[in-house]
């Protein structure tokens, strides 16, 4: 059942924040990033982009949507879709993935190209590239990492590879003495991934709604995990049709735990636990056509 919008002011607000902000919110978002917002997150989307009235010295949702809508302050575009970004991610987040990545990269033609789709603030490529340093039993294996998203706070966060020690609680010693240099004096508590890994990557801003996408050639493997689930089916049946030649033949897309791109496609089929490969059938009756 649908779930009804408050029709009511909230006193405890600092702005008013009607239905109808909100939809209009809803559908930016949608258009400018493929983000389908449940109506349940009405909370958050005021949470999040008051900061940015604030930060605006406006006073209403309909004057800063106005703004949006008229394309007069094009660089709050950014602003408003890092705002209602969800970055929600781990190092070796759904670890199963990690050594099915490794056996694959030990049997392909090198050097390797790895695209992260979705990259957050870099703990999955570089749990990638980890991956690959010891498969490899290297900290210069024959892979080349590229990492995208749409959250050009969270990529250049990626970029620095600057952690609290604390995120790293659940890796092994080994893995942190070989893989993070620790922070000393005033970055006590702190660590850095060290500068080989860093080198593996390339961070780049990348919405996978926009027309031209700022990769090249086709890869070994492609991470798209955990971001579909924001996503229509029509918006993921259209990601998934752009992501199949962009993939070698042999090449492997990794979804998340929730994802399930069956229904969505027919280029891809399952090879395991939310890991795909192309359908060479499917892929060959498609360029065919």
């Amino acid at each position: 059942m649908t779930s009804i919008l408050k029709t009511t002011p909230d006193s405890s607000k600092i702005f008013s924040f009607t239905p109808r902000d909100f939809a209009r919110v809803r559908a930016l978002i949608y258009r400018q990033a493929g983000i389908s917002l449940a109506e349940s997150k009405q909370e958050m989307v005021y949470s999040r982009l008051a900061r940015r009235l604030r930060a605006k010295g406006l006073d209403s949702f309909e004057v800063y949507l106005d703004g949006l809508e008229s394309g007069r302050d094009s660089e709050e575009w950014e602003a408003f879709t890092n705002a209602l970004t969800t970055n929600l991610t781990s190092f070796f987040r759904e670890a199963h993935h990690f050594p099915i990545l490794a056996e694959h990269a030990l049997k392909v033609k090198k050097p390797l190209t790895i695209w992260c789709s979705a990259s957050s603030t870099g703990e999955e490529p570089y749990s990638i590239a980890m991956t690959l340093c010891e498969a490899f039993n290297t900290l210069t294996p024959p892979v080349s990492i590229v990492a995208t998203d749409i959250d050009t706070n969270v990529l250049e966060a990626g970029a620095t590879g600057v952690y609290a020690a604390d995120r790293l609680e659940k890796m092994s010693s080994d893995r942190v003495r070989r893989f993070f240099l620790k922070g000393k004096g005033s970055r006590a508590g702190m660590v850095r991934v060290r500068p080989e890994l860093r080198q593996l990557i390339t961070f780049k801003t990348l919405n996978l709604l926009a027309s031209n996408w700022p990769v090249n050639g086709q890869f070994d493997v492609i991470f798209c995990r955990n971001v579909m689930i924001y996503f229509d089916k029509p918006t993921q049946s259209k990601i998934l049709s752009r992501f199949v030649p962009l993939m070698k033949p042999d090449g492997l897309l990794f979804a998340g735990h929730s994802e399930n791109f069956m229904y969505v496609t027919d280029a891809l089929k399952l090879r395991g636990k939310t890991v795909y490969e192309l359908d060479q059938r499917a892929a060959r009756a498609g360029n065919s056509s």
